[in-house]
């Protein structure tokens, strides 16, 4: 392949005004992005309410496809079909079509019709439109990624692309923000009815913005010189696989890249939140609000990171990310469980629970309704968060210090459990909130370290021509499926270990796996000029 003449790094001429506008259209997209992402997230008891009948098996199991699968499972598809687009007609275009795509289906779900109104076209509907987020998604970020990169000088490449990842934050800050502005505007019983829309609708307004700053945009400096010189790939999927060496570099950016800072990140954000919230357990506004202010206080990070692998290199900050964070998970999770419910660990430490289980047990952590006693009794000590011990027996039974309750109970099982010193909510009089924020800030500030640089990595990896698909599919096969069912596999380990705090070995694993690949595999790349 002929390489295609773009400025060396001696003859970029540094406009200001120009990358003020390229990062913050690029950005904006990434905003947008994560806005959508934690809005259904933190609203999804709600809406599965409205949307599914609880009795309903059918319904129940779409209900768990949408919560788990649906946005998750097509992004992958997204970034071929993207990337096709975005290698054969431009990088601006292309994420011109995702941001439209994806802002709409945001907005629309704000206009959807419930369960009681619409029957199943209900659920249909608002799955339809998660499977078109997904394929927006699925394009969006190479796009903005790529365009920030190939505008972006080789020396500052880290820097100018780091504040895509930093975004990530600003969406979280944003939605957080939007759904407390509605919940305090108006009574619980208005929000449930109809306040959850407004913040679906307002991303119609967000949409139009990140519109109107991006139409002023003009095509990246290295998709312009390639057309130009008529060197854009005609098949970019064919290209991606046949192109010499470059299947290994996307099995090392799947593997050593993607995989690693994607449970990181999807660990400091949602394992933060449902540990806070489950095992902690703290209200859901107050760990929100505790995460938006470790996040905030860890989000410059993102940047710094990002314009410090320029200096250092890309290589040596990712795999210093892995290794401290293989460090410091455990100790930061019992840090913040200390910190919110220092009751917590002592109840665990004085009487220790003992759960008897028949052999036949089976337990499905997709179900929205357990049946049997021995299911239930599952489900009810995983959502509580409480560390136990399984024994067998020929039937159910639950052990809590001394005291034995047969079967299973829900209001026996509380109560014994308060008993023995295991709080229902975390006691307010014992909190120290500065060790749950210095916790969630760490857990941030490791997935900056290795997320804030992750954008130069990609675009640097893969050639002008193939770019886009080469960089798309391994960073969202990563994001999606070793990121978006760390909630399920965490939440499958707990259920089976009975540990609250062993589900934290999925990141572990992964991460060990990201750190050997990218240890032996990845190529340092900062200052490399993009061909």
């Amino acid at each position: 392949m002929t390489s295609t003449a773009v400025p060396a790094a001696s003859e970029y001429v540094v406009d200001p005004k120009r990358d003020r506008l390229v990062i913050t259209a690029s950005a904006l997209g990434t905003v947008f992005e994560w806005y959508d992402f934690f809005l259904y997230g933190i609203l999804a008891a709600l809406l599965g309410k409205l949307f599914f009948p609880a009795d309903n098996p059918t319904a129940a199991t779409l209900a768990s496809l949408a919560a788990f699968g649906a946005g998750f499972g097509v992004r992958p598809l997204g970034a071929l079909l993207f990337g096709w687009f975005g290698d054969r007609v431009g990088r601006k275009y292309t994420f011109l079509i995702t941001i439209t795509l994806m802002g709409g289906a945001t907005g629309a779900i704000g206009f959807l019709p419930s369960f009681a109104t619409a029957g199943l076209w209900a659920p249909a509907l608002l799955v339809g439109l998660r499977l078109i987020q997904g394929l927006a998604l699925g394009g969006e970020y190479g796009g903005a990624a790529i365009y920030v990169a190939e505008h972006a000088p080789p020396y500052k490449r880290g820097q100018y692309t780091s504040w895509i990842q930093v975004s990530v934050v600003g969406g979280f800050l944003l939605c957080l923000i939007m759904v407390l502005i509605c919940r305090h505007a108006m009574d619980s019983a208005s929000f449930d009815a109809w306040g959850w829309r407004v913040p679906f609708l307002a991303s119609f307004v967000m949409l139009a913005i990140s519109l109107y700053i991006r139409l002023k945009l003009s095509e990246s400096p290295v998709f312009k010189a390639m057309k130009e010189a008529g060197q854009t790939s005609r098949n970019p999927f064919k290209d991606s696989l046949t192109y010499p060496g470059n299947l290994k570099k996307v099995m090392v950016a799947l593997f050593g890249v993607a995989a690693g800072l994607t449970v990181i990140y999807y660990t400091s954000q949602f394992g933060t939140l449902y540990f806070l919230q489950g095992t902690a357990r703290v209200g859901e506004e107050e760990a929100l609000l505790y995460m938006a202010a470790g996040a905030m206080i860890a989000a410059p990070l993102y940047v710094g990171f990002g314009a410090l692998s320029d200096r250092v290199g890309r290589k040596k900050l990712l795999l210093l990310g892995y290794a401290l964070t293989l460090v410091l998970l455990f100790p930061m999770f019992h840090l913040m469980a200390d910190g919110a419910n220092p009751a917590l660990g002592r109840a665990t430490a004085s009487s220790p629970v003992t759960l008897q289980l028949p052999a036949d047990c089976e337990f499905n952590v997709f179900a929205s309704k357990h049946t049997t006693p021995c299911s239930q009794a599952l489900n009810y000590l995983s959502k509580r968060g409480v560390s136990y011990r399984k024994a067998d027996a020929a039937d159910v039974a639950l052990t809590v210090g001394k005291q034995r309750i047969a079967g299973f109970d829900q209001a026996s099982y509380t109560a014994a459990l308060v008993a023995a010193g295991y709080p229902d909510k975390a006691d307010p009089a014992e909190k120290q909130p500065w060790k749950i924020i210095l916790a969630v800030a760490v857990m941030v500030a490791l997935s900056a370290m290795t997320y804030g640089q992750v954008a130069a990595i990609l675009v640097e990896m893969f050639p002008a021509r193939i770019r886009y698909t080469s960089m798309s599919v391994p960073y969202h096969i990563g994001s999606g499926y070793f990121g978006g069912f760390l909630p399920l596999i965490s939440q499958y380990i707990v259920v089976r270990t009975g540990d609250a705090y062993a589900g934290l070995w999925y990141t572990i694993a992964v991460v060990v796996l990201a750190f050997v690949v990218s240890a032996v595999w990845l190529t340092e790349t900062h200052h490399k000029p993009l061909d």
